[in-house]
């Protein structure tokens, strides 16, 4: 399930270069809203209820993390940045941008500044149809009924056509499709597994988490290390053996890569930590034994945070199990980390600062992180 919403935009323009208005417009709402999945055709019709020109008309499917509040005020931000005006006589006026927030996952809001879903959308044959385009069994939460029901519902007599456009979306400036495998790694903390969350939904990859919440002796671990670490190893040795020997077994046809939040090296870089030399000496003979020929990632990301800001993070997700972690034994995986990759000479590794980032609230820097990816 997607930890962001899911949301639709409904756009219009009916003065001066609206084709050019509303790519701006897209453009802005990647930049600074979320991810655009799904941009429908363009449909041209009449304006109504007022003489002026005709509008262009289309909708988007976005994912955003942002409140539905939040995601109303930037629409108004990009309206203002692109010469709307507004007038306070009741009357319907021209457009050179016009963006409503349709739906807001199946979310009902109706408070003093927002009404989701919009009022107005089943009487608008205008919404309707490039909503069914891109959602065609939507529901609506208040209506209780899909967009194709709704769209064959409506009587509204307005005449539309479709239009061939060239618009863009800005997300395809990132191109992985050169790789088969991105593994994400870093220290706990790091992101690892909200960024491949991320890039999975976005970039249609298949996805392959580590499943360490399984693990039965995870938390024992980090009560009693010296006792409990060799088990731990070995039952993620096992555990990560059989995940990625199913996962790539199953090759799913409609996805264009594989992306996962660790790679199975990682298991020497936390047992040469944990375990004794004579313990890690029989586990390392362990790992190659079965791990002769795992399929390695052709992408391998290190993201890099400072000790303080792992600890920050540990300490927001809440898990009772690693309250315990030290700032020293999170400087070791660290130096695991790097001592591995210095290692493995290739080009297939990048390592990325991201310390002063926050690629989860700030829309900004996940585009500069998947930049710094692509390079």
């Amino acid at each position: 399930m997607s930890f962001r919403k899911l949301i639709y935009i409904g756009l219009g323009s009916n003065v001066g270069n609206r084709l050019n208005y509303i790519q701006n417009a897209i453009d802005a709402i990647h930049f600074n809203i979320g991810t655009i999945s799904k941009i429908s055709s363009c449909y041209e019709n009449s304006s109504k209820g007022f003489d002026g020109g005709d509008f262009i008309n289309l909708c988007l499917e976005v994912r955003t993390f942002l409140s539905s509040e939040i995601v109303l005020s930037k629409l108004l931000e990009i309206e203002e940045d692109n010469g709307r005006k507004r007038y306070d006589d009741g009357l319907y006026h021209d457009r050179t941008i016009d963006l409503d927030l349709l739906f807001y996952q199946n979310e009902v809001i109706n408070n003093q500044i927002l009404t989701v879903p919009h009022i107005m959308l089943h009487k608008r044959r205008f919404v309707l149809q490039p909503m069914f385009e891109i959602a065609p069994n939507f529901f609506h939460p208040v209506l209780k009924k899909t967009i194709y029901e709704l769209l064959e519902l409506c009587d509204n007599d307005n005449t539309i056509s479709k239009l061939n456009n060239n618009l863009k979306n800005p997300l395809n400036m990132f191109d992985f499709s050169a790789y088969n495998f991105i593994a994400i790694e870093g220290n706990i903390g790091a992101g690892k597994t909200s960024l491949t969350k991320m890039m999975a939904e976005d970039f249609n990859a298949k996805s392959i988490f580590e499943r360490f919440a399984d693990n039965p002796f995870l938390p024992k671990f980090y009560n009693d290390s010296e006792r409990y670490a060799f088990p731990l190893e070995m039952s993620f040795l096992a555990d990560r053996f059989k995940q990625i020997s199913d996962d790539f077994s199953q090759f799913d046809l409609f996805k264009d890569f594989i992306i996962s939040d660790y790679e199975v090296f990682k298991s020497l870089i936390f047992s040469k930590i944990t375990l004794s030399e004579e313990e890690f000496s029989l586990y390392k003979k362990l790992f190659f034994l079965i791990y002769n020929n795992v399929k390695r990632p052709d992408l391998y990301i290190y993201l890099h945070q400072d000790v303080d800001k792992l600890l920050s993070n540990i300490k927001k997700r809440g898990r009772k199990y690693e309250r315990k972690l030290t700032r020293e034994y999170l400087n070791k995986i660290h130096l695991g980390y790097l001592d591995f990759i210095k290692n493995n000479p290739s080009s297939i590794f990048k390592i990325i600062d991201i310390t002063d980032r926050d690629f989860i609230d700030n829309r900004q820097d996940y585009l500069w992180l998947l930049g710094e990816i692509k390079e």
